[in-house]
């Protein structure tokens, strides 16, 4: 089975060429090949799939021709993943499968058709518009934090960390406890503190993940746009720019005039190869 290994600012990805569907892709074989000890290592898997093959996309197939079938690092399905997305269309790029049109180059996910911009260095997508909708809280062992809940296609709750608490302190290694009724769903928990100012950006924060699926992750592209959404509502803006720190980089998250949200940040692809499915497994 022919793979490709990409990122974007360190959230890494298997991406699987499988044009016409045929790959049987179980939970087991997404989990093994994620394993960084015994399979390639990754936060996620992507499936390189034309959306008429699937059965999920060929509803979109006439907006966009691929479909970015993503499944986290555990073998479970997410709706999107703004990294993955960026990593993808790179990966469409540098192997000749999709030119970009005068408006983008669209793409197909399981929150949507998302259209895509091929920069000088790093590629912006056009994002589901985030909705804020409720507040909750996270606990990590005795430390509860109130948060923001934040709808990007796929759940996401923003807490700002106050009263002394350290971004750099907290201990990710095991999930933060949600509330089910507010996330039934499980949830992507976004933990984040005030960054110096930047020029050219109306805030500069930092972020830390927990990803639903995957555990901490240096980067969640979603994940910086629900962080973004919540600076600048609480900023008082309804259009503007939010620099965002991950462990791996830096994204840029931009509401512009006419209400639309973009995630710009790098998409890499580091290496080619075949991996023996049975093996891994």
């Amino acid at each position: 089975m022919l793979f490709t290994k990409g990122h974007g600012t360190s959230n890494d990805f298997v991406l699987l060429p499988d044009p016409d569907g045929e790959l049987e892709l179980t939970p087991a074989l997404v989990a093994a090949l994620c394993d960084r000890r015994r399979g390639i290592g990754g936060d996620g898997v992507i499936r390189v799939v034309r959306s008429a093959k699937h059965p999920e996309a060929a509803g979109f197939a006439g907006e966009a021709e691929w479909f970015m079938d993503y499944h986290n690092s555990d073998g479970s399905i997410a709706e999107m993943c703004g990294n993955g997305l960026r990593v993808f269309v790179r990966y469409l790029l540098e192997k000749g499968l999709a030119t970009p049109g005068p408006s983008g180059l669209p793409v197909a996910t399981r929150a949507g058709v998302l259209v895509t911009v091929v920069g000088d260095g790093t590629i912006s997508a056009r994002m589901t518009t985030p909705r804020v909708y409720a507040g909750s809280t996270a606990t990590l062992g005795a430390l509860t934090v109130p948060g923001v809940a934040v709808d990007c296609g796929n759940p996401h709750l923003v807490c700002g960390l106050h009263d002394g608490v350290e971004l750099s302190a907290l201990d990710l290694t095991r999930a933060p406890l949600h509330d089910p009724r507010v996330f039934p769903a499980g949830v992507n928990v976004e933990f984040v503190e005030p960054a110096e100012p930047l020029a050219g950006v109306d805030r500069h924060v930092r972020m830390r993940v927990h990803e639903r699926g995957s555990g901490e992750t240096q980067s969640c592209g979603t994940g910086a746009l629900a962080v973004g959404a919540v600076a600048l509502r609480e900023a008082g803006l309804t259009a503007g720019s939010v620099a965002v720190d991950v462990l791996g980089g830096r994204v840029l998250v931009t509401c512009d005039a006419d209400g639309a949200w973009w995630l710009e940040g790098p998409a890499v692809l580091v290496a080619d190869g075949e991996v023996d499915p049975e093996a891994v497994l």
